[in-house]
């Protein structure tokens, strides 16, 4: 296959991976990201970056390390799960998540960012 096929069928694939996990994560947590962000929101805003950032860094590095598509998806799909198991354990260890992202308190958006940021960068390590 041409490089510049091959980089074109990778570079969509990590692109309509990354809309899914948009897709499905702001739909499993408890409040809307995108209308919060809209009315300038920090919190969810960090959050919710913080959660893409987590995701892209294990699709970056299954791009790198993996050999085939089939391995590809399989890493996406355990990024997401990882991500998503991320939210709802934080969420849950930390209390009122939705009270504290709902009114913009934007050191706990962040704080959720940041450590969805952390577990995308260890969980993107361990591919290799």
């Amino acid at each position: 296959m041409p490089p510049i096929l091959n980089y074109a069928i990778h570079l969509f694939l990590a692109a309509l991976l990354l809309i899914m996990f948009f897709a499905i994560y702001t739909r499993l947590t408890p409040y809307d990201e995108v209308l919060l962000i809209r009315q300038g929101n920090p919190a969810a805003a960090l959050s919710l970056g913080g959660a893409l950032i987590g995701f892209s860094l294990t699709i970056a590095s299954s791009l790198i390390h993996t050999a085939n598509y089939e391995q590809f998806f399989l890493w996406a799909f355990g990024a997401m799960a990882v991500q998503v198991l991320v939210y709802f354990v934080t969420s849950h260890m930390l209390k009122m998540s939705r009270d504290h992202i709902e009114n913009g308190n934007a050191a706990y958006g962040g704080l959720l960012g940041a450590i969805s940021i952390s577990i995308g960068a260890i969980n993107a390590a361990c591919i290799s």
